[in-house]
C-alpha cells in the first residue's frame, strides 16, 4: 500500500465514525448496568509507536467503567467467575480466527485465611485488603492477591487448539495483578509499583516474545458526557465552531477503568495472505448462578457459577451499540457474533442518530438524506476498501487494522486519525479508522461522519463508489458538517510513550 493515501480512500475513511457520536462504550446496555466488571468500555488496535518496538501491536481492552480513586475498601478486582476475551479476525470470514481469553483468580493471603490482627488475646482478620504500605508484587502488606492466567485459542473459540501463554523467563503461566490506586499512603509511587506487572511472555505458535499488562488506568477516553446524553445539552455555536474545542470538561477524566493489555508481532496475528486484521473484545459469565444465604468464610463465596459460557458483553469498533443498536435489541447485540450481524442491517442503514441529533440541536431537516446510508455500511461492516478491507469479507462488525501501514509517534500523531491526515496533507495514515489508537478523537470525527461528510466529500459523480444517493446535495448541512465536535479535547488526556500506554490512575488520595 502507498504511504500516503489516496484522496478517495482518505475521504472513505472520514465516516468511519458515523454510526457512533457521543461516548464510549459506558453503561451502553441494560444488563451491563447489572454486571459492570464485565462491562468493557474501549477496545484499541495499533501498531506499537513505542521506540523500538517496530512491527509489535498493541490490544487493548478496557473493563469496568467509571472506577472512582477513592472507591474502597474492596475496589475493582475483575470477576473470577467471567471469561474476558479479545478476537482476532485475519481471514475476513467474520469468525475468531486467534483469541486470547484471561481468567482471574483472587485470593486471600496466608493460604485463604486472610490477614489478622492480635487484639485483646485473640486474632481477628482486618477489614481492609491492605495492612500497610505495599510495593512489591505479591506484597505481604496485600490481604487480597490478584493473579490471571492467558491462554490463546486457535480456532474456535470453544472448540479450538488452546494453549497457555507463558511468562518469558520463568516459564510460569499465571501472572499478578497490581491492586488498584488505593493512594499515595498506601503506594507512595504507583507508576514504579505497577511497572513491575509488565511482563514479558511467550505466545504458543509465535516466535516473537510478546507483552502482557492487566491493571487499573486512567480511563484515556475524552468526552462531555453528560451534556451529550441530555441531548447534546450545548448551544449549537459551541460544537460547530472549531476553535471552542476545550470549552467543555471531560467528565470522565477523573475515572479509572481495568485494563487487559497484549502486545504481540503483526505476524503472529495476521494471515499469510492478507495485512488486515479485525478485532474486537467479549466477556462471558457461566450460565447459571447460584447464591448461597450462608456464604463461608472466605473471599467472594457467596456465589456458586456454573454451566456454558454466555457472552454477555462486546465490543469492536467504539460507539456502536452504545448510540446506533436500538435500545431493545442491546443485548441481543452483546450476545451476537460478527457473523451473525446482518440481523442488525437495518441500524446501519437507517440510522436514528441523525434524526435524533435534529430533536436535540433543534434544527429541523439537518441529517442526511441517503438511504439506504451504503457509506456507513462500507466502514462499519466491510471496511474500506484500499484502507482495511481484506479482498473478502463476511459484512460484520469490528475494528479493523492494516499492519503493514508504520506507525507514528505519539506527538506526531494526528488526533483525527486518517481524516486529519488528510485535511493536512500529512503522513499519519496509522489512525483511526486504521484501527485506534488512544489519541485517536473517535466522537469528533463520528459527529462529521454521521451528519454526513463522506457524502459531502462523494461529490456528484459518486468518486467513492458509495451510491448515487451520497452526494453533497444528500446533506442539509453542508461543509458545516466538517466543523461538528464534542467541546472536548481528545488528544490533552495524558498517556505514557510506551506499553501499555494509558495513564497511571487516578489515586484513592492525592
Amino acid at each position: 500500500m502507498n504511504a500516503r493515501l489516496t484522496r478517495s480512500a482518505l475521504a472513505t475513511a472520514l465516516f468511519c465514525l458515523a454510526a457512533g457520536a457521543q461516548a464510549s462504550s459506558h453503561r451502553e446496555a441494560p444488563f451491563l448496568t447489572t454486571a459492570p466488571k464485565v462491562d468493557a468500555t474501549d477496545f484499541y488496535m495499533f501498531r506499537s509507536y513505542e521506540a523500538g518496538r517496530d512491527g509489535m501491536v498493541t490490544l487493548i481492552a478496557n473493563y469496568l467503567p467509571l472506577q472512582d480513586g477513592y472507591g474502597g475498601p474492596n475496589y475493582f478486582a475483575l470477576d473470577p467467575n467471567a471469561l474476558y476475551e479479545i478476537h482476532i479476525d485475519n481471514t475476513g470470514d467474520a469468525k475468531e480466527d486467534v483469541t486470547f481469553q484471561f481468567r482471574f483468580k483472587n485470593r486471600l493471603s496466608n493460604g485463604g485465611a486472610g490477614t489478622s490482627l492480635t487484639v485483646g488475646g485473640k486474632s481477628v482478620g482486618i477489614p481492609l485488603i491492605q495492612s500497610g504500605a505495599v510495593a512489591n508484587v505479591k506484597d505481604a502488606n496485600l490481604q487480597v492477591n490478584e493473579s490471571y492466567t492467558v491462554t490463546v485459542v486457535r480456532g474456535d473459540r470453544r472448540s479450538g487448539t488452546a494453549q497457555a501463554v507463558t511468562h518469558a523467563t520463568s516459564g510460569a503461566t499465571t501472572f499478578d495483578k497490581p491492586v488498584d490506586n488505593i493512594g499515595k499512603k498506601t503506594i507512595a509511587d504507583y507508576a514504579a509499583y505497577a511497572a513491575k506487572h509488565v511482563y514479558p511472555v511467550t505466545i504458543p505458535g509465535c516466535s516473537t516474545p510478546a507483552k502482557v499488562f492487566v491493571g487499573q488506568r486512567q480511563d484515556p477516553f475524552a468526552v462531555n458526557l453528560g451534556t451529550i446524553f441530555d441531548l447534546v445539552n450545548a448551544p449549537v455555536s459551541v460544537i460547530t465552531d472549531p476553535s471552542l474545542i476545550n470549552a467543555a470538561p471531560n467528565t470522565i477524566g477523573d475515572k479509572n477503568v481495568t485494563t487487559l493489555a497484549l502486545e504481540v508481532h503483526k505476524d503472529c496475528l495476521k494471515s499469510a495472505g492478507s495485512d488486515v486484521i479485525g478485532g474486537w473484545t467479549t466477556a462471558s459469565l457461566r450460565q447459571g448462578r447460584l447464591l448461597d444465604p450462608t456464604p463461608k468464610s472466605g473471599h467472594q463465596t457467596a456465589e456458586k457459577a456454573g454451566g456454558a459460557w454466555v457472552q454477555v458483553s462486546r465490543l469492536g469498533m467504539p460507539l456502536v451499540n452504545e448510540v446506533v443498536i436500538g435500545l431493545k435489541d442491546k443485548d441481543r447485540f452483546n450476545s451476537a457474533k460478527p457473523k451473525d450481524d446482518a440481523q442488525f442491517a437495518d441500524y446501519v442503514t437507517h440510522p436514528t442518530l441523525p434524526a435524533l441529533l435534529e430533536i436535540a440541536l433543534a434544527l429541523p431537516n439537518t441529517a442526511p438524506t441517503n438511504f439506504p446510508r451504503t457509506d456507513l455500511v462500507t466502514t462499519f461492516l466491510t471496511g474500506i476498501k484500499g484502507v482495511n478491507q481484506l479482498a473478502t469479507v463476511t459484512p460484520s462488525e469490528m475494528l479493523r487494522l492494516n499492519t503493514s501501514i508504520a506507525p507514528v509517534p505519539l506527538a506526531q500523531q494526528n488526533r483525527l486519525g486518517i481524516v486529519g491526515n488528510i485535511l493536512a496533507n500529512g503522513s499519519d495514515n496509522a489512525g483511526y479508522p486504521n484501527g485506534r489508537r488512544p489519541k485517536d478523537d473517535v466522537v469528533d470525527i463520528s459527529l462529521v461522519a454521521v451528519m454526513g461528510g463522506l457524502c459531502v466529500a462523494n461529490g456528484d459523480t459518486d468518486k467513492l463508489a458509495l451510491g448515487a444517493a451520497c452526494k453533497p446535495s444528500a446533506v442539509p448541512l453542508g461543509a458545516t458538517a466538517f466543523k461538528l465536535h464534542d467541546a472536548v479535547d481528545q488528544a490533552v488526556v495524558p498517556l505514557l510513550p510506551g506499553f501499555p500506554y494509558l495513564n497511571t490512575p487516578i489515586p484513592g488520595t492525592k
